[in-house]
């Protein structure tokens, strides 16, 4: 049996999984990180997009996260999030429409237009999408 550690993954609404993990994987702000037992303690925050986790006996699972925080003790890993999706509950052709909007957005600049906001949307939407196809894989 290999080495796991135990794993929350907690949206603002609810807790979305609660087990032993042999390894997370997250997109954080300088790159994807690779958790696994025994990794140092850390502190990081999360860009919007996919979670992977390798559960005990080598099952994976896919979540899609619109970006928080990971935080790594001894005896857990905890990611905090505002949204929290399965993967298996995500729709490829609504994540591209979503993009799709979020682009056409980007490209229509008007007098009100928030480019920070925009932005942000395209991100998450490539995020969702990604996850998806993540999962497909």
């Amino acid at each position: 049996m290999a080495i796991t550690v135990h794993c929350d993954i907690v949206s603002a609404e609810e807790e979305i999984y609660s087990g032993l993990v042999e390894m997370v994987i997250a997109h954080g702000n300088l790159g994807d990180l690779g958790i696994a037992p025994g990794h140092a303690p850390l502190i990081t925050d999360l860009k919007p997009g996919p979670i992977r986790i390798v559960k005990q006996g080598g099952d994976e699972e896919v979540f899609y996260i619109s970006g928080g925080f990971l935080e790594v003790q001894p005896s857990m890993v905890k990611v905090l999030a505002d949204t929290v999706l399965r993967a298996a509950d995500m729709d490829e052709a609504s994540a591209q429409a979503a993009v799709q909007t979020a682009e056409k957005a980007l490209s229509e600049k008007g007098a009100e237009f928030d480019y920070a906001s925009a932005s942000n949307r395209l991100a998450e939407a490539v995020a969702q999408l990604r996850t998806v196809k993540l999962r497909k894989r």
